[in-house]
């Protein structure tokens, strides 16, 4: 009898999992493209049209006491089915894609039993995600894939996290035999520029502890994020007419361009990996009057972050001495590594290792080389490790997603929960 509810049970959820891609393939279909520039809160429109549709969503599958706030974040929470007292739990995951490509008019294709061949994007553009290029697609042959036309991003980063965190609520709250203790849910807006925890009501959340559903590859589990810091530097010059500039001229772009060689030639991004940091001029405008450049600043250790901001600051005294001119500097750290808050409650580390083994998901544990809600809503009192979505090649137009790795994301959030009962 016990089997036969079991494989009733295994039944229903195999039945209901092909909710999560429809939930996904409606989600892509909002435009929600954040935007640096605006000064808005959400910074784009499209935000909070999504945010009133998952609203209204989570208010329809019975998730209780759902909010929509002035800033766009969204809350709700699924009571608990045990009698003692447990932790509340949370799951969050971000509505905006990255500004780095367009997510409007996206067209998601869907390759069904996926042969281990290039996968044509656009023919008419020549756009090909090829498997010499992206070796993991040979991991997916025999799977159903949904992949973007060529021509924007898919936005699984991080849509796939949304459906998958409501899917996974939708299941708990019509079997309540499972049991969980209170879950609490938030989509936030704007994580794509960083500005995702600006107005994040830890309090009002009411998690002991969280997870954001927002990593990549099947098995992800992230609790390392780079310490980051922005420099942005004003170079002024001296123009004079070119034709009687002897020793009178100061060119701020060759200034600039000299500063920027003077940094250390292979610590930059494309030569760096793992736990490797690196500077990163992304950034560079100007003339012989004026010119300025931005720079990433990136180190997962502590010291190593330190030494890099102080060679920035030692670099600008240096050339404004050695060039004679004014030299700007602009220096702000952005976020910490979060490793040193999740570390006094590793156990919520091993209890998503455990969930992972259960399902026969394989865990790989690795540092995130970027930054993550998690990290300042863990320096904010709200321990928050990172989980996989299943996504690949986010922010690009190669960007795709394996269904299987979206339904075990949903498994994993349900096992997760009952674990939390544990406690």
């Amino acid at each position: 009898m016990l089997f036969l509810a079991y494989s009733f049970l295994l039944l229903a959820f195999l039945l209901f999992m092909m909710n999560v891609t429809d939930r996904f393939l409606k989600y892509v279909g909002y435009g929600t493209q954040s935007d640096p520039n605006t000064g808005l809160n959400p910074s784009t429109p499209g935000q909070m049209e999504f945010a009133h549709v998952l609203k209204e969503e989570m208010e329809a599958i019975g998730i209780q006491e759902v909010e929509l706030d002035e800033f766009g974040y969204v809350m709700g929470v699924i009571p608990s089915t045990v009698e003692r007292e447990t932790p509340a739990i949370g799951f969050i995951a971000h509505m905006d894609t990255s500004p780095e490509m367009s997510g409007r008019h996206v067209n998601p294709r869907i390759i069904e039993n996926y042969a281990g061949n290039d996968i044509v994007l656009n023919k008419e553009k020549g756009i090909v995600l090829s498997t010499e290029e992206f070796p993991e697609l040979m991991n997916y042959v025999g799977q159903t894939l949904i992949t973007t036309d060529g021509n924007t991003l898919l936005g699984a980063d991080d849509k796939a996290g949304i459906a998958e965190i409501l899917t996974a609520a939708e299941y708990l709250i019509g079997h309540p035999e499972v049991k969980h203790g209170k879950i609490c849910i938030c989509f936030t807006p704007d994580e794509e520029i960083g500005e995702g925890p600006d107005h994040f009501n830890v309090k009002k959340f009411g998690a002991k502890f969280a997870y954001t559903m927002d990593g990549g590859e099947i098995g992800e589990l992230e609790f390392e994020n780079f310490n980051a810091a922005n420099a942005r530097i004003v170079f002024k010059g001296r123009n004079i007419h070119p034709g009687y500039a002897k020793n009178k001229m100061v060119n701020s772009i060759a200034v600039a361009n000299e500063f920027m060689a003077s940094l250390p030639k292979k610590e930059v991004p494309e030569n760096t990996s793992g736990y490797e940091g690196f500077f990163h001029v992304y950034s560079i405008k100007g003339d012989v009057e004026t010119t300025e450049i931005e720079i990433l600043i990136r180190d997962f250790d502590r010291e190593r972050f330190e030494w890099r901001k102080n060679t920035i600051e030692n670099g600008v005294r240096e050339f404004s001495k050695r060039f004679g001119l004014k030299i700007e500097l602009e220096l702000k750290e952005q976020y910490s590594n979060m490793r040193e808050k999740i570390e006094p409650v590793h156990y919520i580390i091993d209890i998503a290792k455990q969930a992972m083994q259960e399902l026969n998901i394989k865990p790989l544990i690795v540092p995130i080389r970027g930054g993550t809600d998690g990290a300042r809503l863990s320096f904010m009192g709200l321990p928050t490790p990172n989980l996989f979505t299943g996504g690949h090649n986010f922010h690009g137009r190669y960007e795709y997603i394996p269904v299987y790795a979206m339904e075990k994301a949903v498994q994993l959030i349900i096992r997760i929960a009952e674990l939390c009962t544990k406690i």
